[in-house]
């Protein structure tokens, strides 16, 4: 798993890294300096950053540092650019001799991982352009069997129905490539969905909802959102459901009963 580390000069201290479910971001610090390249007047150029070197490294090839995957709030999942990329962008300060990893190393580096134990975490903005790097971002997602509060915005995803999240209630699927709602994972426990700017054409699968905790889902420009009765036609799939799209449940949002339809048809005629 890649994850993005900055470093800020080059004795700079390690700073204790905050809990995931809190809103202060993490900063990862290191004394380690790699082949950082020097300023150039003449090039026009910009300079790299004290954190250049770093860009591509896994954090689990930091020297000194106490990280674990549940204290990330926004960690980078996808891997980076091969080597040969790297090479023939002239990124060669990004380049280093991979060791062998011992099996004992693997499971170290699960460990540290600590999925397991992670309660919110923002997996957004991913750029998950390969399929090794989709595949990696979903082992992720199932090791998250206590997240509670998880934001996937804009990672190009199509099919999550392998996936489980028994403990989720807050999940944003903003910005991806659903077409159907068969496609989400699984989620008993869910209160809040977000699946805005997705490609879902029918309200079929909805009612798998039904007997989720669901109080509010954001469907607005999805082409399902279309049809006149759309609001009346997702309350009566969801009967817990109080918020749609933003706007609370209004006595219009109802179907009419068989009575008032009768009524109303005896009127005309």
């Amino acid at each position: 798993m890649k994850c993005a580390v900055h470093a800020c000069g080059r004795d700079a201290k390690r700073k204790k890294s905050p809990k995931c479910d809190t809103d202060v971001p993490l900063l990862v610090l290191s004394s380690r300096n790699r082949g950082i390249l020097q300023p150039s007047c003449d090039s026009g150029i910009a300079s790299p950053l004290p954190s250049d070197s770093f860009k591509y490294l896994t954090w689990h090839e930091l020297e000194e540092h106490d990280v674990q995957g549940s204290q990330i709030r926004c960690p980078r999942v996808r891997e980076g650019p091969s080597e040969e990329v790297r090479f023939f962008r002239g990124e060669h300060h990004t380049l280093y001799a991979k060791k062998e990893v011992t099996e004992k190393e693997k499971w170290e580096q699960w460990l540290q991982e600590d999925w397991e134990n992670c309660v919110s975490l923002n997996l957004s903005y991913q750029d998950l352009g390969d399929l090794y790097q989709v595949e990696n971002c979903k082992r992720i997602l199932r090791r998250l069997i206590r997240v509670e509060r998880l934001w996937l915005v804009d990672n190009s995803l199509t099919d999550l129905s392998a996936i489980c999240l028994p403990r989720c209630k807050e999940l944003k699927l903003c910005k991806n490539h659903f077409t159907s709602f068969k496609q989400l994972p699984k989620m008993p426990e869910i209160q809040h969905l977000s699946l805005d700017e997705n490609n879902i054409e029918t309200l079929d699968g909805l009612s798998a909802l039904r007997h989720s905790p669901l109080e509010s889902l954001v469907l607005k420009r999805n082409p399902c959102e279309f049809p006149e009765d759309y609001r009346q036609l997702v309350f009566s799939n969801l009967p817990n459901l109080k918020m749609l799209d933003g706007i609370l449940k209004l006595p219009e949002d109802c179907l009419p009963t068989e009575t008032n339809l009768l009524s109303k048809i005896c009127t005309i005629l």
